[in-house]
């Protein structure tokens, strides 16, 4: 149940804020180039468990990719489902997913010089939502979702901050305001930094990365909070 707050500005160009919820007894490496063989280049949080990424960038391309889960509309055994962990890597290659998948659902945030997108899998159909200029927000439901409880109580108080691009430290402005949603309990189902135990799920909100990704470069900034489900204040 991670959480993504992304500005599109001119066309390829975006700065983003991801938060990632995971089960804090699945091991995790910070960011950075644990993939030299297969994906020379590729920098990414890397999932020591299946060996994938989380959020992954490809500087030379300018692409990057933040994988987010979603519910199935169908039953997909364990034993039966392939890894997800390899989307967000073979993204910022170039190689997006096509349907069908053996995976459970999920939504990979695609930056790209093209622009931006969000692609859905929910096990029955694969869905392109692309993501125009201005700021939005994604979890487990569709862009901007406002029965999505977190986004309905915090995307227009991203908006409210302005263009990132018109910021003099658009991080530290974002980062201020995500503490600011920290002072909801992480049970409350309209916190960012979530316990998601209490909802049926073994996720804690665990890390933070900021990212810009525009013509003259890509910026990724990778922060571990201090504690599962909690802001260090």
């Amino acid at each position: 149940m991670c959480t993504v707050v992304i500005d599109v500005a001119e066309r390829g160009a975006a700065r983003l804020l991801a938060v990632r919820d995971e089960d804090p007894q699945r091991e995790w490496d910070a960011l950075g180039e644990w993939w030299p063989d297969a994906y020379p280049g590729v920098s990414g949080i890397r999932d020591r468990r299946a060996g994938g990424a989380w959020l992954a960038v490809n500087p030379t391309e300018h692409r990057l990719a933040v994988l987010l889960n979603r519910a199935d509309v169908v039953d997909l055994a364990d034993d039966v489902a392939v890894s997800r962990g390899s989307l967000a890597l073979e993204s910022v290659a170039g190689r997006s997913p096509i349907a069908p998948l053996t995976m459970h659902g999920f939504n990979l945030l695609e930056v790209r010089p093209e622009g931006s997108r969000v692609l859905s899998w929910d096990g029955a159909e694969l869905r392109e939502t692309p993501i125009s200029d201005g700021i939005h927000m994604i979890a487990h439901d569709d862009l901007d979702d406002p029965e999505t409880p977190r986004i309905a109580a915090w995307l227009p108080e991203f908006r409210a901050l302005g263009p990132a691009a018109d910021s003099l430290d658009w991080p530290a402005d974002w980062t201020t305001l995500l503490g600011a949603s920290a002072r909801l309990d992480p049970e409350d189902d309209r916190a960012i930094i979530r316990d998601n135990r209490p909802h049926g799920y073994p996720t804690q909100s665990l890390l933070y990365c900021t990212a810009s990704v525009t013509p003259a470069g890509v910026d990724v900034d990778y922060r571990a909070l201090p504690s599962p489900g909690h802001w260090d204040h």
